[in-house]
């Protein structure tokens, strides 16, 4: 995050409060969790009140209904401590997990919706750290700093209460500490916050980096490049590795220093409690009941003081988190709908540079293709012919000019409605780890007839490998498709585009992975599919354009 986003940075508490409207929905069960916490709080000075009957009672005067009732009392008062921190645990963290599943379908449905320049700036390996570690943060900040916020608070203050009710001037002492103690959690907070942020952004380069690696392992093989590529993993590695110590080291110096003001204030109520004057107002019972409550509020203490690191992680968490989901999504304010579109294409002064003081990739375009019409785009490496395909699938929206299908602005038609009438077949097939069905027939409303993959995949040139693979039309084929050959993820490709059935056909170098036996019989596949369709088709081989009705030039 630059300067001036981390200036303009909400504030942890609003943040927070953002992040606990997540938990409203669940309130009935956040509202058991916080009765459990109330409930196992008061325990614990009661479990320091019963010393006082128990010593003065039982050891001092030897009453024989304190002997018989102490016990008793004791063993029920774990039993409800026990149900009161079940109840507390459990629905606590049920509604932490709520928060989580919450966050990340959020997270994921803008990653569905975010516009294609969003991933063009932002790394997948940090979008992919986002959604599984940032919001695992989040979910320590909304149950466990939650649970630790509430209960010790109500503990520390119980507690207080009994010790004041024990001996004012002893607990006095006590209160006296309490602001040294807030100035030091107000230094540590800041701190944890800042090395949380820092934790955050390594832990993405991790993912980033092996993400890149797993990725390109072919390419990391073939030229040697495991040595460069572990010593760069190992420079962000040992940067997370730092950044995660000096967390470390605040959090292991915060608790001793919380524990050592606690610790002088108990050495100083004991050495005050053995004086002359006030040995005489204090009994047995009442200086043990006191001394175990006091003891009893160094563990919450020490709890609350230790909350920071969680607390500050999640609220850093959560801010990289609705930033996230602040971003802006893509624009889909058409309104009109089309049915099925006759494919009339026209670009008319169509400019675009990816970035506002870029040069232009397009420069006035002029263009109409006629509906059935196939049009082949020829051109050097970058001349623009694959952004014109992504202007008319509103991947980008062009820099200046409009771009009409059956003379209707794409800009007015709803998203799905222009893309429904769109099939694709690119150069960089992308497949998914499923069924060869369920890739062939991605994107397809409901439960499809099986026997319609099928045919597509014949009509593709398709069937025949199909057919050869462990369990056919049903079988995984790996991570993008890794368990086929080049051709046959482009024949896949292909046989999803046949079963889509679109009036406009773009075929971006869509043969370019075959060799020439599977081209012919590609190439007989796709011209049985482009006939009666708009086709926009980009290649260098001549086969593939020999046949358009047009061919257009895209030079500077």
């Amino acid at each position: 995050m630059t300067a001036s986003h981390a200036a303009a940075a909400p504030g942890s508490t609003q943040v927070y409060r953002r992040l606990l409207r997540y938990v409203w929905p669940h309130w009935r069960q956040f509202a058991i969790s916080v009765f459990g916490m109330v409930v196992f709080a008061a325990t614990e000075p009661a479990l320091a009140a019963l010393m006082k009957p128990l010593l003065d009672g039982s050891f001092v005067q030897r009453d024989p209904q304190t002997i018989r009732s102490v016990p008793i009392l004791l063993v029920s008062l774990f039993v409800l401590r026990g149900v009161a921190g079940f109840l507390n645990e459990y629905f606590m963290k049920w509604v932490g997990r709520k928060v989580v599943a919450t966050l990340r379908c959020e997270i994921f449905d803008y990653l569905l919706h975010a516009p294609a320049r969003f991933f063009d700036r932002n790394a997948s390996g940090l979008l992919v750290g986002k959604l599984v570690y940032n919001v695992e943060q989040v979910a320590q900040a909304s149950t466990n700093a939650v649970t630790s916020l509430i209960r010790d608070s109500l503990t520390v203050v119980l507690l207080l209460a009994w010790m004041l009710y024990l001996n004012g001037m002893l607990a006095m002492i006590f209160l006296v500490v309490g602001p040294t103690l807030a100035l030091a959690l107000r230094y540590a907070a800041k701190r944890f916050r800042k090395l949380a942020r820092r934790i955050q952004d390594s832990v993405g380069d991790i993912a980033h980096n092996s993400q890149q690696v797993i990725e390109a392992h072919r390419v990391v093989k073939a030229f040697g490049g495991q040595e460069y590529e572990a010593e760069r993993f190992g420079r962000i590695n040992e940067r997370n590795r730092r950044q995660g110590m000096k967390l470390i080291a605040t959090d292991a110096l915060g608790s001793p220093v919380v524990q050592l003001i606690s610790a002088a204030a108990m050495g100083t109520i004991v050495y005050l409690s053995t004086m002359e004057g006030m040995r005489e107002q204090v009994t047995v019972g009442t200086f043990m009941s006191f001394v175990v409550a006091m003891g009893m509020l160094l563990a919450p203490i020490k709890r609350l003081a230790s909350v920071n690191v969680q607390l500050q992680r999640g609220i850093t968490a959560a801010e990289s988190i609705f930033e996230l989901l602040d971003s802006e999504r893509e624009h889909d304010t058409g309104r009109l709908h089309l049915g099925r579109a006759n494919g009339e294409i026209e670009f008319h002064q169509v400019s675009h540079a990816y970035s506002g003081e870029g040069s232009r990739v397009l420069n006035r375009i002029d263009l109409r293709i006629e509906p059935g019409q196939t049009v082949a785009f020829v051109g050097r490496s970058g001349s623009g012919k694959t952004t014109l395909v992504s202007l008319l699938l509103r991947l980008y929206d062009p820099s200046a000019g409009e771009i009409l299908v059956d003379g209707v602005e794409i800009r007015q038609l709803q998203l799905a409605s222009l893309r429904a009438q769109i099939a694709m077949v690119g150069q960089d097939v992308t497949l998914f780890n499923d069924s060869v069905t369920r890739n062939i027939a991605y994107g397809q409303p409901g439960d499809v007839d099986a026997s319609r993959p099928r045919e597509a995949a014949r009509a593709a040139h398709a069937l025949e490998f199909i057919e050869a693979l462990p369990q056919g039309m049903d079988t995984q084929i790996g991570d993008d498709g890794v368990l086929l050959s080049g051709g046959q993820r482009q024949r896949l490709a292909i046989a999803r585009a046949i079963l889509k059935d679109a009036p406009i056909l773009v075929l971006d170098e869509a043969t370019s992975s075959l060799d020439t036996q599977s081209e012919r019989h590609i190439q007989a596949a796709l011209d049985n599919l482009m006939r009666n369709r708009t086709t926009l088709v980009i290649a260098h081989r001549l086969s593939t354009i020999e046949k358009a009705d047009r061919i257009v030039v895209l030079h500077q």
